[in-house]
């Protein structure tokens, strides 16, 4: 049976970093899409959105297309905007998936949810940018982000990265309510995920708050570029 995808990145990507993933999903048959969002287009000015405007673009991009029978799934950062969709797209929705990805809580921001080192790394950012964004350094990216490709694969990858407006960080999305939602929800683990600590900070957080177990996927915090097949297979299974 086939259907069709929407597939939203994290911070700093666009829709380009889905599309070893996407296309493995098209070759079964599956309509896919890869939006790239406001604010994070190739030299966009990262000052006129909120995160709202981000929400809004997903909700019209699915209205637009007339989609139905949607998996909607949020990659990281992109868990904000699904969270924020979801409600308003239900009727549309087969399924909404959660990789490796932040579910909202009540009042909490991303910036709530990561650790003090990554909250002085994005005030020093967005104070130092002039336009209140963040720029994700090469060394966390090689490090806790991409440490499964070689570093030319790093380096080219971390090359199209954008910086992340802070108000996307610091503003909330209201939490989930699944009674009410109606539409299954899973949460997918890259198990070889290190981009926030084990413990305390830790993904597995957030598939307890959806009330679900977590189902293992394959590699690190960026499989999309560097396991992008078995990363397919696992959003077709789950």
């Amino acid at each position: 049976m086939t259907g069709t995808f929407v597939l939203i990145t994290g911070a700093w990507h666009g829709g380009w970093a889905w599309r070893p993933v996407a296309e493995e999903l098209r070759s079964a048959g599956h309509r896919v899409l890869t939006p790239t969002l406001p604010g994070l287009q190739d030299g966009a000015d990262p000052t006129p959105y909120t995160l709202t405007d981000v929400v809004d673009s997903v909700v019209e991009l699915v209205e637009r297309e007339d989609l139905r029978d949607v998996t909607l799934v949020g990659h990281s950062w992109g868990g904000y905007v699904i969270a924020g969709a979801a409600p308003r797209l239900a009727a549309r929705l087969r399924k909404l998936v959660f990789w490796s990805a932040f579910v909202p809580a009540e009042g909490r921001s991303l910036y709530d949810e990561v650790p003090p080192n990554y909250q002085a790394l994005f005030d020093g950012q967005a104070q130092a940018s002039g336009n209140n964004s963040v720029a994700m350094p090469f060394e966390v990216w090689q490090a806790a982000f991409m440490p499964d490709a070689s570093e030319d694969v790093q380096r080219v990858v971390h090359s199209l990265l954008v910086p992340q407006p802070m108000q996307y960080f610091t503003e909330t999305v209201a939490p989930l309510d699944l009674d009410t939602l109606g539409v299954p929800v899973a949460y997918l683990l890259g198990e070889n995920d290190v981009a926030l600590p084990p413990g305390e900070y830790g993904w597995s957080r957030f598939a307890e708050r959806l009330g679900v177990a977590p189902v293992p996927a394959p590699g690190s915090h960026e499989a999309c570029f560097t396991r992008p097949v078995e990363l397919a297979e696992a959003l077709l299974k789950i």
